[in-house]
């Protein structure tokens, strides 16, 4: 079948005639409710007319960045990467990624469950929120998903295949390279250029050549690194989460790159919903709460990749009997390290560009008050050129947790 973009009307006359959809909904009658409210795709929620309550989400790539419009023309095959990293992860984890029901890499369109006892969890935090189970899930998720999809486990041919089905992506690792390593540190018109004109927190930004020296350095780490398969996009807006499940989804920047990527990631989308809370809600209890689970998730995942490590002691990288086990230990408590600190500048790059570059997060951008919001953006930034610049000497979390509760 030849790919078209569908809209309300065509998609339930598409998914009317899968079978592995059709089998879910039984003899019901369908509908199709556009629910999507993200930068690249078209998200429909296809449900019973009869039992609302009984329903899909399907997703489908259009070729253009939905964000800006058909003028930023984007090839739709990141759908192709996307369908391939959700199956990819749920294999190894199917316990925090939603079961796909049916996927075309040829319409770019995948169909998965819908999570409608779960909320964005951006919106969670910034609701003050608590989610206790947060950081066991999304540890063992991150930790499992780059434990077993690196050199630590596979052998050299299949880690090899594995890049070879994933770094094709090189449309939306662009996209990442220029709006996360470049532009927002510099003028260029695909900026939140109303608040930089005349802004002097922005033309300090672009003039730091230290700052941005230090970037350029992450920056060819994300262009060559391949150690893993990572989601390429693990923000607080890609995870849906109540008290009980934790789900990932929207992998389609995906792609075989730095263990720290996903954790920098995370760790970004985390001080920034501290920074909100620091500046417009004042809630001490939820920012103790925010720190505690950043510890928690850190520390968390350098222990869970170390059992991993553990129960498989053969890989492409090491043979067993290759170094005795107390050096094997050192060697293993050094690369673990440095994850955390690669995370760390990654987190700061992520931080810095949510600030001025094209797509902001809520915490800060969606700030009404434009003092506050200024506020906001001078801490998130404060924070973001710590990380950045001290990011290869950090020895502990807890120097982690000092940067971000003293910017304020």
């Amino acid at each position: 079948m030849n790919y078209r973009v569908l809209d309300a009307g065509s998609i339930v006359e598409y998914i009317s005639n899968v079978k592995s959809v059709m089998d879910y909904f039984g003899s019901d009658e369908i509908r199709a409710d556009e629910i999507g409210d993200g930068n690249l795709n078209y998200v429909y929620k296809i449900s019973s007319i009869v039992n609302p309550q009984k329903a899909l989400i399907a997703k489908q790539a259009v070729p253009f960045l939905r964000c800006v419009g058909e003028d930023f023309l984007l090839s739709r095959e990141r759908m192709t990467y996307e369908i391939r990293a959700l199956q990819k992860f749920y294999a190894i984890f199917p316990s925090f990624i939603p079961k796909i029901h049916y996927a075309s890499e040829e319409m770019s369109l995948v169909v998965m469950d819908y999570l409608g006892s779960h909320i964005i969890m951006r919106k969670g935090l910034i609701k003050s929120v608590k989610y206790k189970n947060f950081s066991e899930h999304i540890s063992t998720y991150i930790a499992a998903t780059l434990f077993y999809t690196s050199s630590l486990y596979l052998s050299s041919s299949d880690k090899r295949e594995l890049i070879g089905s994933f770094n094709s992506n090189t449309e939306l690792c662009k996209l990442t390279e220029d709006l996360v390593f470049s532009f927002a540190f510099m003028e260029h018109e695909t900026n939140d250029n109303i608040n930089v004109k005349d802004n002097q927190e922005a033309k300090k930004l672009f003039a730091d050549m230290e700052f941005k020296e230090r970037v350029l350095e992450l920056k060819y780490k994300f262009m060559t690194q391949s150690d893993a398969l990572v989601h390429g996009d693990l923000h607080t807006g890609s995870i849906m989460i109540n008290e009980k499940d934790t789900y990932v989804i929207d992998p389609e920047f995906a792609f075989v790159g730095p263990f720290g990527f996903d954790v920098g990631a995370l760790l970004a989308n985390l001080a920034n919903n501290y920074i909100h809370h620091s500046v417009v809600t004042k809630d001490k209890d939820f920012q103790e709460w925010l720190l505690v689970t950043i510890r928690e998730v850190l520390e968390k995942f350098g222990e869970k990749f170390l059992n991993f490590w553990k129960e498989h002691r053969n890989s492409a990288l090491l043979v067993e009997g290759y170094l005795d086990d107390s050096t094997l230990q050192n060697y293993k408590e050094r690369f673990i390290k440095n994850i955390l600190r690669e995370s760390v500048g990654f987190a700061g790059c992520k931080m810095a560009r949510r600030v001025y570059g094209v797509a902001g997060v809520a915490e800060i951008r969606g700030i009404e008050n434009p003092d506050l919001r200024a506020e906001a953006e001078k801490m998130a930034l404060k924070i973001a050129r710590e990380f950045v610049i001290k990011h290869d000497k950090i020895e502990s979390v807890d120097e982690i947790l000092e940067i971000i509760k003293n910017a304020g």
